[in-house]
């Protein structure tokens, strides 16, 4: 895929690309809505402190992780477009909630709520991986989530204008959040009439079962647990941070985390639930895919997202702090860390694409992670100002290709389960983020820096021992097992079945069929009593006849 294919939006798939990392953009524009008005908020109410914007900025990341994981396991259900259109139109009410609250709690639960916002970037990966041949997808998911992930630096440059010099007055920043909400529900209507699950209705591959990811072997199910249990478990640090802060007492802290760990129980028995048959009962070879693979995705998404959201976070004060320099100064140096995202991130997956070799691109760009930040690590007021941007713009770009690289890699492993694997990376790269703005509670600039590059070595060497080049990830076509054919074959039977009982039901408004339990059930609606005789008398007479299976 050339870079000049992009402007060809007469082509169904760039068109589709353009509809989708537009809808990311929205989403990432609302999610980041908050800490650009932060201190119009605090002028303008006299109830909210720092540390209040403090625990909203935490909460604004906390739900994104469960939610990352309940929208990955929708989308291989329902499909990308039904899941991306209800999301921004379901999500545009916290963010109307935010705009006008009144009270701390009901900034603190709207904001809260808000944060599942995020998981919209999983919704469109999945819908790119429908469009683009596995030669192309690095450069096509690089390009969504590059362009998509720039509405927070664009939030972070338009919102304020908007709320000061559009609407002004104390409630500027009001008007200009709740506007933002709007944009995205009508966004999202036109969304789920503007595109298709892929090219061809028979595009979007359903799963076998969506409570948990599916997995080949019983190894891969304990490593599955494994990496199941941080993915709740994280929030822990949230209801830590809640009540240090006065928002809860001790004892609804208590049923807090006891909440929490119900919720790991939970998820962990799913994993069991739906695993356990299909392990006992065996899995095709050709069925078969490495969990070991996600598992390492997992930790570089930790390590190079994660990282991304914490340090966007404090570095304007970082540079503001050890140069001297003025708060606008210093923003628009740490403004250049999200500029990149919009070459570096679409760079790193067109290097995954051209290369032949995505694992050693993947291998390089965490390397380059870890060299980076620590030398940012390094990086005090004796240094030239020059020479400090430079390695921060460095840092940046490998940390922003290695996102783009991760997602190079994610729609190869399993086709089948695409929306589940992208949701479990992306959350865990809220995760980290979630975990490295609590360790930066207690650090300094400089060893935080050296953490985070600890971090990205780590995942080095996890990736180097754990993920395997994906089977045909630079194909025309994906590859798909005997399973992925069954399951084809057998929505093409509940088809027919559904048109031969629309002629049998003949006369109601809507007839479906659907799994419940260990049987099938059948559904068909009547307008009226005398329509459902009818139908009635029609079947009479054939009532001798076996029922169709």
């Amino acid at each position: 895929m050339k870079i000049s294919s992009l402007f060809q939006v007469q082509d169904r798939a760039i068109r589709a690309l353009h509809l989708t990392w537009i809808a990311f953009f929205i989403t990432f524009y609302v999610w980041f809505n908050m800490a650009p008005l932060a201190s119009s908020m605090l002028a303008a109410n006299d109830w909210l402190t720092r540390d209040d914007i403090r625990l909203f900025a935490i909460a604004n990341v906390a739900l994104t992780i469960p939610a990352r994981i309940l929208v990955g396991m929708a989308l291989d259900r329902w499909g990308p477009r039904r899941v991306f259109s209800v999301l921004m139109v379901v999500m545009a009410l916290p963010t109307l909630v935010f705009a006008f609250g009144e009270t701390k709690m009901q900034l603190f639960i709207s904001r809260l709520v808000l944060s599942s916002v995020g998981a919209g970037f999983v919704v469109g990966i999945h819908m790119t991986a429908l469009w683009f041949k596995p030669r192309d997808i690095g450069f096509a998911e690089g390009f969504y989530a590059g362009w998509g992930n720039f509405g927070s630096a664009a939030a972070a440059l338009t919102i304020p204008t908007i709320a000061l010099t559009v609407f002004g007055g104390d409630d500027g920043w009001r008007y200009a959040i709740a506007m933002s909400g709007i944009i995205m529900a009508a966004y999202g209507v036109f969304y789920w009439f503007a595109i298709t699950d892929g090219p061809t209705a028979d595009t979007h591959k359903k799963s076998r079962k969506t409570g948990a990811l599916e997995v080949s072997t019983y190894r891969d199910l304990v490593l599955l647990v494994i990496f199941t249990v941080p993915l709740i478990g994280i929030l822990s640090i949230l209801i830590y941070r809640v009540q240090m802060m006065g928002y809860i007492d001790g004892f609804v802290a208590t049923i807090c985390y006891a909440s929490v760990a119900t919720l790991v129980v939970y998820q962990v028995w799913q994993v069991l639930r739906v695993n356990l048959p299909i392990l006992k009962q065996g899995v095709p070879e050709d069925d078969r895919y490495p969990f070991s693979s996600v598992a390492a995705l997992n930790t570089t998404y930790f390590a190079n997202f994660g990282a991304e959201l914490a340090v966007v976070s404090m570095l304007p004060m970082f540079f503001q702090e050890t140069w001297g320099l003025t708060p606008v100064t210093a923003g628009i140096i740490a403004a250049s860390f999200a500029f990149i995202n919009l070459v570096a991130r679409p760079m790193g997956g067109r290097v995954s694409d051209r290369m032949g070799n995505r694992r050693f691109v993947m291998l390089a760009y965490m390397l380059g992670i870890a060299i980076g930040f620590a030398l940012m690590g390094l990086l005090n007021s004796s240094w030239p100002l020059i020479i400090a941007i430079a390695i921060t713009i460095a840092c940046s770009f490998f940390v922003q290709g290695a996102e783009g690289a991760t997602f190079g890699i994610i729609p190869s492993i399993k086709r089948r389960v695409t929306g589940q694997i992208a949701g479990m990376a992306g959350a865990y790269g809220n995760v980290g983020a979630v975990f490295y703005l609590f360790i930066f509670m207690f650090v300094d600039a400089s060893t935080f820096f050296f953490i985070i590059a600890g971090g990205a070595l780590v995942s080095w060497i996890v990736c180097f021992l754990w993920l395997k080049e994906p089977e045909g990830g630079f194909g025309e076509e994906y590859v798909l097992s005997s399973v992925d054919q069954e399951i084809a074959a057998e929505a093409e039977r509940k088809k027919e079945a559904e048109a031969e009982l629309a002629l049998i039901f003949h006369g109601s408004e809507k007839v479906a069929l659907a799994e419940k339990g260990n049987g099938l059930t059948v559904t068909a609606r009547f307008k009226d009593l005398d329509d459902l005789k009818t139908a009635l008398a029609r079947i009479g007479p054939t009532g001798n006849q076996q029922p169709a299976e």
